[in-house]
Parts: C-alpha cells; sequence; structure tokens
C-alpha cells in the first residue's frame, strides 16, 4: 500500500500563494487545512487534504 503524499508548509503555503502568518491566522480559526505534525515537530498536509480544502473555494458558477 502506498503512502499518501505529504507536502511540507513551505510547499503548501507557495502552492496556496498565501503568507505564513496568514495561514496560521486561517489555522486558528479552524478553517486551514488539515495538518499533521511529525514526530520531529514538522508540520505536513496530505496531497489528498489540500486538494479537499481547496475544492470548498471552487468557484461552481464559473
Amino acid at each position: 500500500m502506498a503512502r499518501p503524499q505529504m507536502l511540507r508548509l513551505p510547499e503548501v503555503l507557495q502552492e496556496i500563494q498565501m503568507s505564513r502568518a496568514a495561514f496560521y491566522r486561517m489555522r486558528a480559526r479552524g478553517s486551514a487545512p488539515r495538518l499533521v505534525k511529525l514526530p520531529n515537530g514538522q508540520l505536513r498536509c496530505r496531497r489528498a487534504d489540500l486538494d479537499d480544502w481547496l475544492s470548498q473555494y471552487e468557484d461552481t458558477a464559473a
């Protein structure tokens, strides 16, 4: 079974074109994509979680 692709936080920030501070504000409000904290303290985001989060904001009127 293949492991899901895990993105580092800088990769997520680059993809969604958001600053780290803005991302952490969203995270504090509970509106950021789900993150996984690794045993070494680093944060990762599963590709599937990021894609699901992004799909919430797609413009369905287009």
